[in-house]
């Protein structure tokens, strides 16, 4: 496993134009980003076929195309994988649901897999809804729920990516999870 200041030295080279770095980052990041993506896969339905290669593929193809971001360290990077994966799910759930409603699906890269189930885009999109609110009131704390839920962070990753103490993060994620639990409870 590499270390995270070799991953943070190759994303800071290849921010700063160099190729080469690229190409060496590479596979130091393939086998971070199918964990993120295993993590975001695991609680999707039993029965999806969504393949963890493709949703990692497809956030790589997103990934390298960022090239107004400036690379902080590691844990910016994979905060951004997670992001990406994220909308990438929400897309495709958003257009399953459109299709559900007799409305063309809009293609996507991933239009041969299923991301998810009907109850799970149904889940997926309800979440999504709580969190533009959330983010509405704490801007913070809907970060926290993207990386600590979406990206699988640790709490110690996620107060290095926001810039706060590993305590603060604990708290905003227990308060969140309140919050986004009662949000829901109260759309259905």
């Amino acid at each position: 496993m590499p270390a995270p200041s070799e991953i943070t030295a190759l994303l800071i080279a290849w921010s700063d134009g160099d190729q080469a770095a690229l190409e060496r980052l590479l596979p130091l990041i393939e086998r971070e980003l199918h964990r993120i993506a295993r993590h975001y896969m695991r609680r999707e339905s039993p029965g999806h076929t969504l393949q963890t290669t493709a949703l990692v593929n497809e956030a790589y193809f997103r990934l390298i195309d960022q090239r107004s971001v400036r690379w902080q360290n590691r844990a910016h990077f994979f905060a951004i994988a997670a992001k990406i994966m994220r909308r990438i799910l929400l897309n495709y759930a958003r257009d399953r649901q459109r299709a559900k409603r007799g409305g063309q699906a809009v293609q996507v890269s991933l239009s041969e897999v299923a991301a998810a189930g009907e109850e799970k885009s149904a889940e997926l999109i309800a979440l999504d809804e709580a969190l533009v609110r959330l983010a509405a009131e704490d801007e913070r704390k809907c970060r926290v729920v993207e990386l600590r839920y979406f990206g699988g962070l640790s709490v110690e990753e996620t107060a290095e990516v926001l810039g706060v103490s590993p305590v603060t993060v604990a708290r905003d994620w227990k308060m969140a999870k309140a919050w986004l639990a009662r949000e829901i409870r109260h759309a259905d």
